[in-house]
């Protein structure tokens, strides 16, 4: 694995010491040595291997990577949706043994009860411990966090796609999760609403500090909004033998950032070099 560090700024690659006394329920998550292999025998498949690395408490960590190479398989994992083959994940000092409630997850489809209004799709999120009254005030908190608390009463059908999504992840925090796992949240959506999206995500993670990890095939995605950004890929030579991490990238700078910036430009050329595409 090639570490690649784009800046010497320790406020690039990990929360400030003022911000990481805040981050009360944030969770770091290590991984080691992790495989995942699919089928028995001659139909054995490996998605993932050796994967080796660290999360930080509070961190934006952004996973890149090919098509099929395991990023969703990954973040399945660290949730305790899929077991891994052989290896371990772990949060904060806890082995992942099954479904984790330290964790929440966002889809790219909202995934949103037709039948429920947004307020009530929010509070299934919530701890199955909270009481009426706080849980009540969570939501409401929420729904105001992502700037829908005029759309409370709502259904699905009655808002936008983008709306929904805010939902979807406004759900996924009422959990008070320490780990946020986002599987391409903004994949569906248009370009503008996107880029607003990309902007509410850091202003939910400046007001709900958790540990996030992302999955996206979008290259300036990721720069925008990760600390570090993990590519998976195939070594040459090891084509049949899973995806590993190929690279690990620390993007420089405090969020938000200058979409416009000269040195965010020469770093997408580079990680789309990473990833096979080249020329742009």
């Amino acid at each position: 694995m090639t570490a690649v560090a784009a800046s010497a700024r320790p406020s690039a690659s990990a929360p400030s010491a003022a911000r990481t006394s805040d981050l009360s329920s944030a969770l770091p998550v290590s991984f080691r040595g992790l495989r995942r292999t699919f089928g028995t025998g001659g139909s054995a498949h490996t998605v993932l291997r050796d994967i080796d690395f660290d999360v930080r408490e509070g961190e934006v960590l952004a996973i890149l990577g090919p098509s099929g190479c395991g990023k969703s398989t990954l973040l399945r994992a660290t949730a305790g949706l899929d077991a891994p083959s052989a290896g371990s994940v772990n949060i904060g000092t806890t082995p992942v043994q099954g479904i984790d409630p330290r964790c929440a997850f966002a889809f790219q489809e909202p995934r949103l009860l037709p039948w429920h209004t947004l307020q009530a799709n929010i509070a299934i999120g919530l701890p199955k411990s909270s009481s009426a009254k706080t849980g009540k005030a969570k939501v409401a908190r929420l729904l105001e966090l992502v700037g829908l608390d005029k759309f409370a009463k709502h259904r699905p059908r009655e808002v936008s796609g983008g709306m929904a999504q805010r939902a979807s992840l406004a759900r996924a925090l009422a959990r008070n999760p320490g780990v946020l796992l986002l599987d391409e949240p903004f994949g569906a959506l248009d370009a503008l609403t996107r880029i607003k999206m990309q902007d509410l995500l850091l202003e939910i993670h400046a007001a709900e500090p958790t540990t996030v990890l992302l999955v996206t095939h979008d290259v300036d995605e990721a720069l925008q909004l990760a600390d570090r950004i993990v590519v998976l890929g195939k070594e040459p030579g090891r084509e049949g033998d899973g995806a590993t991490i190929v690279r690990t990238v620390v993007v420089p700078d405090e969020r938000p950032r200058d979409r416009g910036s000269a040195e965010l430009a020469r770093m997408r050329s580079s990680l789309l070099e990473s990833l096979g595409v080249e020329g742009h």
